[in-house]
């Protein structure tokens, strides 16, 4: 289970990320990823809407989910503790219905890789 620390619980927070952050989408999530200069700590939200299913099956989902986060939690913990923290929402598509927990595991892993590489051309090097 994911520390309070590392949670978003406000709406603005929500709709802040969704907006500014990098989107990076798979088969069954999409992804939001924004840094957060004023946390220290990786924070993750969950969209699990009514399209996904009923009440029972959007808990399992967000499981799913949140047991990925919580795994992926290491990865995704930014390199310089100085540099502030970041703010992660998945969104969960119908798909992530049938989607395996593995397969909910490799899209945030994948969404991870690419924020950090793309991150990593920002800071040190201008893009063609």
């Amino acid at each position: 289970m994911l520390a309070k620390a590392n949670r978003i619980t406000r709406g603005v927070d929500y709709r802040v990320t969704v907006r500014r952050g990098a989107r990076f989408s798979g088969a069954s999530t999409l992804t939001y990823i924004r840094p957060n200069p004023d946390s220290d700590a990786v924070r993750f939200g969950f969209i699990v809407s009514k399209t996904v299913g009923n009440a029972v099956t959007r808990n399992l989902v967000r499981r799913r989910l949140k047991a990925a986060a919580y795994d992926l939690l290491p990865r995704f913990s930014p390199a310089e503790p100085a540099s502030g923290g970041l703010d992660v929402v998945v969104r969960a598509l119908p798909a992530s219905v049938q989607a395996p927990w593995a397969s909910l595991h490799e899209e945030l892993s994948r969404a991870s890789a690419r924020f950090t590489s793309r991150s990593h051309l920002s800071k040190g090097s201008v893009r063609p």
